[in-house]
Formats: structure tokens, C-alpha cells, sequence
């Protein structure tokens, strides 16, 4: 097998034209891409199992094009009547990758390349081992399960959306009951012997479980709080009148265009649309999407959403393009994809030697409002540390304490110690406890994120655990010797780009997050080092 030249095996010389006819088993109905049934008598033949396998990836690889292009547009520019029919289409392609995926000449397929590893290229052995966990997440579950699963969390978001609009839990809340009852019992089904939330944790963050972040969080708060407490005790805080007023709309969106360029990302390969709220995807490493908004009153939201989303599409159109048509196109874990959104929206875009070149950014597009403003009147106006009620715009020495919130209510829904109709009542009190704010609408609430709707429970962990994954890279980067204020300062991040793509970025989903983060620092993850950043960071700020 041919390689690249930084040593990731090309598929190029595996587009021989070997047979891979799907053929049927009897009683079932075969569909295009599914691996023929295996001769009994016949000799092994790795040569034909690797096209099947080629042929295979590149049917699911239509599938999650369809799929991430529907799930892309549908909240953006979709007609609100087309939900029905969103939801149909997308449930009719779970059920054909579901079939495809689960069939048992795919199952014998994936356990004949396994049992010859070591004829396979490095990457194959990645694809087989990334498929068969896939389908170890899909083939315990009924068809009519999964499909039903997808056209529920279709119609819920679109609830939630007007919901959120109107300020009106009770009519999400039905919703609410019924994802979580329909996640349960999926992952009884999935692994019966565990905790249904840990089913869902490991998805999102593979190896992951509530022990994991039980331990996680409390270092954490070991930190956040007691800090948080001391920046309290000064009674002072930054002035933020330097970025408040109204700003036009039009010259934001322009301003998000730039944004993007300023982190790098290729105008040739990305598509910027809107929504309520703001989601990244990459259909392949040549088409990303960011969907965002503009508050005319808030321009340092879409700053700062733009530089977010920016990270995600990043990682999305970085990844090796050889994997684009396999299991390995994409992010390998929801938190090493939140390390990389956070890592741009917090250790760049909130970066004091950064200051001047986002702020001149900013300046070309609103001279009026800004083109007084100082660099350090912007640094300290965007760090401000102190409660808030929405997680988006949280500081970064607060937002764990937003995710923990979220953290230990889904733990309650999952557990049965709480339903829908609970959870405004124990936000309200946690907003209170941890954050020292008062919550007065659902709205701003309850309502503010579409996670839940969407079934996405289990996620908000890892916005936490990338903060402090991306906190441990900036480390390392600066332990190995990069000149960090002054790449910084230049305003030119391809030294950063270029560290995060060798270490990160290229592998896509070949390695696993432990693996990522252990191979890219030269140790296990250590929250230690996101720890030491907020202490360090925010104790400068505030002479503490």
C-alpha cells in the first residue's frame, strides 16, 4: 500500500477493481455497499475482504453525507412545515445504515480483517476497529427503535425552538420526558449491565463514564470556586462599555467572514449560515458549515461564537482528506472536538498578546464604536470573571460551573430522581448555588440550549473536558518552544494550525482521545494543567 508523505496510507492503490457484489442472505433483502455472503469452502481472501471493505465505507460515507447535509440545513433554512419531512428522511437513513452496517456479512467481514491484523495497513486496522465499535453501538438496537429515536429528536428540536422563543417550558417539557425515556432504553439494550447514562458518556467521550468526571469536576471546582470567591471578595470588576452598543448586522456577518479567515479556515471549502443556535459540521474536509447569529447589542457574542465554531471546522476540514470516504473522516470524541472550538474561542481569542490584532479585526468593520478602544480595555472587558446566566456566554473561569449544572440534572433524569417538570426548579436553585444568579425566565434558563432536544445527553461534559484538554496542548506547545506571545501577537496562527494538525487534526478518528492526547503532549491527560491556566490567568487579572 502506497503512503502519504507524513506517513498516513493512501487508498489510491486499493481502487482495483476486485468484486465486492453484495448478494442476499436467505430471507433478507440485500441494499448496495453490503458485503457478499463468504463461501464456506472457499480459501481466505484478505485481497477481496479489503474491497468489500472499501466498498462498504464509501456507502455509509453517502449515508452521513446525506445525513450531516440534511441535519446542516434543516434547522437553517428549512420552511418550519418541512420538519415531518425532514425527520421521515433522516429516519430512512438511519434504517438503511443501520441494515447496512448490522447485517451479519458485515459482522463476519469486520471479524475475518480482524483475525488478519497484520496484513492490514495501519489505517485499515483503524477502520475495522472504528466499525465494529460503531456497529457494536447499532446492532442490539430494533430498526423500528433507532428510526423512531430520530424522528422524535427531529420533532423535539423544532418544539424546542419555538419553546425557547416563547419562553414556554410546559410545551417542551412532554418532549423532554420522552427523549430521555426513549435513551434509557436504548442503552439497556445496547449494554443491559450498565448505567445508562455511562452508555451515553462513553459515546460522546470514548473510555469516559460519571467515575471519570465525577473526578474531573472535583479538581475543577477544587480550583473554580474558591478563585471565583476571591475575585468576589475584591469587588471590582472590568468595565465592558468599551464593546457595548448597538452594532449593525449586515457589518457582522461581514466581520464573521473575516473571523474565519483569521483562523485560517479556506473560504473555498466552508458555507456560513444562520440560526438560533450556533452548531458547526464538515459533510468531508472539503465542505464545512457554520451556522451562527448576530445580536445587535452583542457583538463580542459573535466574536467569539465565530472563533468557536471556527475551531471546530478547523479540526473537521484538517483531517487527512485520504479518510474523507471512510469511518475516520471527522473528530474522534466530542471533547477533543470541544478542545479545538475552545481552544480558538478562549486560548487564542482570549489571549492578551491576540488582543491587538482582534481588536483591529473588529475595529475595520465598527470604527465608530471601536476604533478608540484600547487592546487592554478589550482583554480585560472580554474576561470578565463572574456569574452569568447562559452558558454560551459564560467566562472561562465560570463555564465549568455552567457544564456541571448540566452534568448533575442529567444525572438525576437518567436516575428517575427527577423528570422534566423538575428541571426548571433545579436550575433555578443551581444557578443560585454555583453561579450566585438568579434565573428569571426559561428562556435564558432551562431552554437556552438545544442539546436535549436534540438527544445529545451526555455531551455537555465534554465542553469542560476540552477546555482542559486544549489547556494541556497550549502547554505543551510552549513547552516544546514555541514563542506563544509572539505567534500570537503576529497575528499569524499557522504555527498553532500546524501544531494542532500534525498532533490532532490529521488522525481524525484513527486514534482514540487518551491516545490523541497522550501521543500530541508526551503524557496522560492532566487537568492539572487547565487548573494551573485559570489560577495563573485570573489572578493576574485581578491581582489576587
Amino acid at each position: 500500500m502506497a503512503e502519504t508523505t507524513d506517513g498516513i496510507p493512501s487508498f489510491d492503490d486499493l481502487d482495483e477493481p476486485v468484486a465486492a457484489t453484495a448478494t442476499t442472505t436467505a430471507g433478507q433483502t440485500s441494499i448496495p455497499g453490503m458485503p457478499a455472503s463468504p463461501n464456506p469452502a472457499a480459501l481466505a481472501n484478505p485481497k477481496a475482504d479489503i474491497a468489500a471493505l472499501n466498498d462498504l465505507e464509501r456507502h455509509l460515507f453517502a449515508h452521513r453525507y446525506a445525513s450531516i447535509g440534511i441535519e446542516c440545513y434543516g434547522p437553517s433554512i428549512d420552511p418550519e412545515a418541512a420538519t415531518g419531512d425532514r425527520g421521515e428522511a433522516l429516519s430512512i437513513l438511519q434504517e438503511e445504515d443501520q441494515a447496512l452496517l448490522c447485517s451479519a456479512e458485515t459482522g463476519a467481514l469486520l471479524e475475518r480483517l480482524g483475525s488478519v491484523g497484520e496484513l492490514l495497513s495501519p489505517t485499515q486496522r483503524a477502520q475495522v476497529r472504528v466499525l465494529t465499535r460503531d456497529r457494536s453501538r447499532l446492532v442490539d438496537i430494533p430498526a423500528v427503535e433507532a428510526s423512531a429515536f430520530t424522528r422524535l429528536t427531529t420533532e423535539s428540536d423544532a418544539v424546542w425552538r419555538k419553546a425557547k422563543d416563547a419562553n414556554d417550558w410546559a410545551s417542551f417539557e412532554p418532549y423532554l420526558d420522552r427523549v430521555v425515556d426513549s435513551m434509557r432504553r436504548i442503552a439497556k439494550l445496547r449494554r443491559p449491565e450498565a448505567d445508562p447514562y455511562d452508555v451515553w458518556l462513553d459515546d460522546f467521550e470514548h473510555g469516559s463514564d460519571r467515575a471519570f468526571y465525577d473526578a474531573f469536576f472535583s479538581q475543577v471546582k477544587e480550583t473554580v470556586v474558591p478563585l471565583l470567591a476571591q475575585i468576589q471578595a475584591k469587588r471590582w470588576q472590568p468595565s465592558r462599555s468599551c464593546v457595548e452598543g448597538k452594532f449593525d448586522e449586515r457589518r457582522q456577518w461581514e466581520l464573521a467572514s473575516n473571523l474565519m479567515a483569521l483562523e485560517g479556515l479556506d473560504p473555498k471549502v466552508m458555507f456560513l449560515t444562520k440560526t438560533e443556535h450556533p452548531y458547526s459540521d464538515a459533510l468531508t474536509t472539503n465542505y464545512a458549515v457554520i451556522a451562527a447569529h448576530v445580536h445587535p447589542d452583542d457583538v463580542v457574542s459573535n466574536v467569539y461564537t465565530m472563533l468557536h465554531e471556527g475551531g471546530h471546522a478547523l479540526y473537521e476540514t484538517g483531517v487527512d482528506p485520504s479518510l474523507n470516504y471512510t469511518s475516520l473522516k471527522g473528530g474522534t470524541s466530542s471533547g477533543i472536538h470541544e478542545s479545538q472550538s475552545r481552544f480558538f474561542e478562549n486560548y487564542v481569542g482570549r489571549d492578551r498578546a491576540f488582543a491587538p490584532t482582534l481588536l483591529g479585526t473588529m475595529s475595520r468593520h465598527f470604527r465608530g464604536q471601536l476604533g478608540r478602544v484600547t487592546p487592554n480595555q478589550f482583554y480585560l472587558a472580554t474576561n470578565r470573571a463572574e456569574g452569568s446566566l447562559v452558558r454560551t456566554e459564560a467566562d472561562e473561569l465560570t463555564y465549568p460551573l455552567h457544564i456541571l449544572i448540566r452534568y448533575e440534572i442529567e444525572q438525576l433524569l437518567f436516575s428517575g430522581e427527577a423528570k422534566a417538570a423538575d428541571v426548571p426548579g433545579l436550575w433555578r436553585q443551581r444557578y443560585k448555588d454555583y453561579l450566585g444568579v438568579k434565573v428569571t425566565d426559561d428562556t435564558h434558563g432551562a431552554l437556552q440550549d438545544t442539546h436535549w432536544a436534540d438527544g445529545l445527553f451526555g455531551y455537555f461534559p465534554t465542553y469542560a473536558l476540552g477546555g482542559a484538554y486544549g489547556a494541556q496542548f497550549r502547554h505543551r506547545m510552549i513547552e516544546e518552544g514555541m514563542d506563544w506571545e509572539g505567534v500570537l501577537s503576529s497575528g499569524d496562527l499557522a504555527p498553532i494550525r500546524a501544531w494542532l494538525r500534525d498532533r490532532v487534526w490529521r488522525f481524525g478518528r484513527s486514534k482514540d482521545p487518551a491516545q490523541i492526547v497522550e501521543d500530541a503532549c508526551g503524557e496522560p491527560f492532566d487537568a492539572r494543567h487547565y487548573c494551573d491556566y485559570l489560577v495563573e490567568k485570573f489572578s493576574a487579572i485581578y491581582g489576587l
